[in-house]
């Protein structure tokens, strides 16, 4: 679950695939923030306060690993099936064409948002993602192959109740330059240590990611046409610049900005700068 008081009030939504809690901030116009692998809504505490006053900020902690709560066993958790999650939410809670926040492996599944429900979102901000044939990028590939026998990864992934192991690069070590603090850290492992569910539903995820997902977006996204801003972090070192600028020149209305000072969570390393672009653009 969420932790942070920032993102605001804890509430639950039950879709076809399960119970997704999600905390709800602030009124006007929605925006609806997409978190990666292992991580939950925590990643956007920081980009939420400072947007709340003028847009109503809806964090839902999406099944990739850090929820709290595990979907139905037969839940369809792979990437098209979170893709279709994320629809089901959209549609839930009523929301009129909401933008899109997406960052890390949560940019490649709002990818296919964009390409398989475009008409149930309005506008998109991707920062760092996996895009084309980087998903996943190459240092964390091995926990998808380990996702095929479960045992294996469990046994991995209990190393990371040391906070040494989660600095590592492996863990969130590159992901923020100046990381993240230990409690919030803590949070996004603390399930899959614990529950034998989430393990389940984020080895589902795991076992489905594949380049061909990104690959087939990237064909479709010239068709999408709503307002994009690639927020791409200027020293990412698992997404290159590059990709963000190919994924903006492929789509009509799109456009590429860099944020400065940041690895992949710009959200962790300058949420100042990452939300004054969101509220510029939107």
């Amino acid at each position: 679950m969420s932790q942070s008081a920032e993102l605001g009030t804890l509430r639950e939504i039950e879709l076809p695939q399960g119970v997704v809690r999600y905390r709800e901030r602030g009124q006007g116009p929605p925006i609806v923030f997409v978190h990666g692998l292992l991580v939950h809504g925590d990643l956007w505490r920081k980009v939420v306060p400072e947007l709340a006053d003028r847009f109503r900020c809806i964090t839902p902690d999406l099944p990739l690993g850090a929820h709290e709560l595990a979907m139905q066993p037969d839940a369809d958790l792979t990437i098209p099936g979170i893709a279709q999650l994320i629809a089901d939410f959209i549609v839930g809670l009523d929301l009129d064409e909401p933008a899109l926040v997406a960052n890390d492996t949560g940019g490649a599944i709002t990818q296919l948002v964009m390409t398989q429900h475009p008409e149930r979102i309005g506008r998109v901000v991707l920062t760092s993602c996996d895009a084309f044939e980087n998903f996943l990028p190459l240092m964390f590939r091995p926990l998808q192959i380990l996702a095929h026998t479960p045992w294996l990864l469990t046994a991995v992934l209990q190393a990371f109740r040391s906070r040494a192991v989660r600095q590592l690069p492996l863990g969130f070590g590159w992901l923020s330059k100046r990381g993240i603090e230990p409690e919030i850290e803590a949070g996004y492992v603390r399930s899959a240590l614990s529950d034998a569910a989430i393990r389940r539903d984020c080895f589902k995820v795991l076992r489905d990611i594949s380049p061909k997902h990104t690959m087939e977006a990237a064909d479709k996204l010239p068709a999408f046409d709503h307002p994009v801003l690639v927020a791409w972090s200027s020293e990412d070192r698992f997404f290159p610049p590059a990709h963000g600028r190919r994924l903006a020149d492929l789509m009509p209305q799109a456009r590429f900005e860099e944020i400065a000072d940041s690895y992949t969570f710009s959200a962790e390393d300058n949420p100042k700068a990452l939300a004054g672009s969101i509220a510029a653009f939107l």
